[in-house]
């Protein structure tokens, strides 16, 4: 139908916002899903939105940059329901910890967690902690536009990859949300830049080269270990996308 081929719709941001968040919102057909994707970097505004405002907040009582960092960490991760987060332990437990595809896949797949997926937590956890530690010390200016584009570029990122790699497996949330149209995930990518450059002027050209490279090669490794990308390469991507642009904005 007309409708379904087209590239933008209103609905989609509920599509999308049901999928990367846990902000309910009401949803009735979801064949749209692969296409809303051009949305997912204004979705991705609202949890950073969100974490900047407790942050500033927690700056405004006088509690620190340290504890500033820590609740807008806490904000992230509660309002996408870590999902993300544990996309990355899997990849990180599945590609490093199986011999061929198979078991790769098959690991990821586990709802347990391994030694590889809890150092990878940590660590990711860790950095993105003292980002936003630094950014926040060095005032609300630098932290609330580096967390507001590390949303949009590591948003963008993932229907990069949904158009570009095929699925890694017949099941899973990937596959279901569907390939994605390469239009869908070139708006997102404009998207993402467009504003960004209203948020950070010229150092968008570092951040976005940043969360390039970031997506590239974590692309390239899904397709040789696993022949493609599953949810949880794609929360890995995101996951490893905001922590690098956030670092390379560092003052």
């Amino acid at each position: 139908m007309k409708n379904d081929r087209e590239l933008m719709r209103v609905q989609d941001l509920a599509l999308a916002m049901s999928l990367l968040t846990r902000i309910p919102v009401r949803v009735g057909d979801t064949s749209r899903n692969a296409r809303a994707a051009w949305t997912y970097p204004i979705v991705g505004l609202m949890p950073a939105g969100l974490a900047a405002l407790g942050g500033m907040l927690a700056g405004w009582l006088g509690w620190g940059p340290a504890i500033s960092a820590l609740i807008s960490l806490s904000i992230l991760v509660v309002t996408t329901g870590a999902m993300h987060e544990d996309g990355l332990s899997d990849t990180v437990d599945g590609l490093w910890g199986g011999w061929t595809k198979e078991r790769r896949l098959e690991i990821m797949k586990d709802s347990r967690i391994g030694a590889y997926g809890v150092i990878a937590l940590v660590l990711s956890l860790a950095a993105r902690w003292a980002a936003l530690t630094a950014l926040f010390e060095a005032g609300a200016q630098f932290a609330v536009p580096a967390l507001l584009a590390s949303a949009l570029l590591s948003r963008a990122a993932m229907p990069v990859l949904m158009a570009l790699l095929p699925h890694a497996r017949s099941t899973g949330l990937s596959h279901d949300v569907g390939r994605v149209p390469d239009n869908a995930a070139a708006m997102a990518v404009l998207i993402a830049v467009v504003l960004g450059i209203f948020l950070l002027g010229g150092l968008i050209l570092i951040a976005g080269l940043c969360a390039a490279l970031i997506t590239w090669g974590l692309g390239y490794l899904a397709h040789k270990r696993i022949g493609g990308q599953t949810g949880d390469i794609l929360g890995a991507t995101q996951q490893m996308v905001e922590i690098a642009v956030l670092l390379c904005l560092l003052p």
